[in-house]
């Protein structure tokens, strides 16, 4: 138990530092420590932390760090295009020799962090299991038929 402005309240609602726990998901470490390593191959999350031992298998990230990393990376790139068009006379050939490479290489370079970031978001908001308490999935309710 701990005790915030006279409440006793318990480890497990304590409030987190969002901000802090995105931080040390963008530098690809264990949000609640900062420790440990948040991956342990280029894109897949580790089930606990080796340090403190935070479960990370309630994570959901699915498509969301792919949505922010096109969404960054197309500005850069588009940005750098039309930068570079109104100086230099290139081909189509040429810019397609430059900027697909950048825009391969900035995605692979940006992704796991964007995914770090996103993870730690979910920690810090207690979002999916992060919460400590179990979800339980949402089923449609089976649809009643009339006696009749």
């Amino acid at each position: 138990m701990l005790e915030f402005g006279g409440n006793r309240v318990d480890s497990d609602s304590a409030p987190r530092d969002t901000w802090r726990a995105v931080k040390r998901g963008l530098l690809c470490r264990c949000p609640n420590c900062g420790d440990g390593k948040l991956f342990r191959a280029f894109l897949k999350p580790v089930d606990a932390c080796a340090v403190c031992g935070e479960d990370m298998t309630p994570q959901r990230a699915d498509d969301f760090p792919a949505y922010l990393a096109i969404f960054i990376v197309g500005h850069i790139v588009v940005a750098g295009f039309m930068a570079t068009d109104t100086w230099l006379m290139l081909e189509s050939w040429q810019h397609l020799m430059i900027w697909i490479p950048i825009t391969i290489i900035l995605t692979l370079a940006i992704l796991p962090s964007i995914k770090g970031g996103v993870i730690g978001l979910q920690w810090g908001l207690r979002m999916h299991g992060f919460s400590g308490e179990a979800e339980e999935p949402m089923l449609a309710e089976p649809a009643h038929e009339d006696a009749r």
